[in-house]
């Protein structure tokens, strides 16, 4: 089954319209408090976890079928030329197909020794971000701006490699920042770097 976990701070409401617009016909759960993504060490979305029946992890986080093909958008049409819309769409269908093809055969997982070595290292600074990050949330809640803002800032100083943290922070500070020229600037940033690492796939056909 597909589960579907929207790491939304502001609730339901604010989650809604991606939802909807998705026609998902799976269950979509709202994460108030991005519980998810520090248990799993997740930093973007869209990001996946393979779980089998047994409830162990055969594929750890990972970019879950997006690519950095949207740094090539006419950010004044926000429009992609055709060949980048279909390498786009090349790599989404791939990674469905994949997990289709685990359901079915097994393909894909990873040996138990692959994926734990995979698996994100939650470091003392990684869990030092995840609760300033909760109690800037909660302090923005509760109307101490100034506050909650210091707190943010932090957990994005301590864990550079969450965007999940700082695009919310973004959010909450202004609605569109978090897609506006900030967040341009910090993709610039990236350089060479991807902002979505592609999955590797390759190496666990067998």
């Amino acid at each position: 089954m597909i589960v579907a976990v929207a790491e939304e701070s502001r609730g339901a409401e604010h989650a809604r319209p991606w939802i909807e617009q998705a026609g998902a016909q799976y269950c979509c759960l709202i994460d108030t408090e991005h519980r998810v993504a520090d248990l799993y060490g997740m930093v973007n979305v869209p990001q996946a976890v393979w779980i089998d029946e047994a409830g162990h992890i055969v594929r750890p986080p990972e970019n879950a079928g997006s690519t950095d093909h949207f740094r090539l958008m006419d950010r004044t049409t926000r429009t992609l030329a055709p060949e980048h819309q279909s390498a786009r769409l090349a790599a989404r269908t791939a990674y469905l197909d994949a997990v289709r093809d685990w359901a079915l055969t097994g393909r894909y997982a990873l040996p138990a020794d692959a994926a734990m070595a995979r698996l994100p290292q939650i470091t003392p600074e990684i869990a030092l971000a995840q609760a300033h990050f909760r109690l800037g949330v909660w302090l923005r809640q509760h109307g101490n701006t100034a506050e909650a803002d210091v707190h943010l800032a932090e957990a994005s100083r301590l864990h550079p490699e969450s965007w999940n943290m700082w695009r919310q922070a973004a959010d909450l500070d202004e609605v569109g920042k978090a897609s506006g020229e900030a967040f341009w600037q910090r993709v610039h940033a990236l350089g060479d770097e991807p902002y979505y690492p592609p999955p590797d796939l390759a190496s666990a056909q067998d």
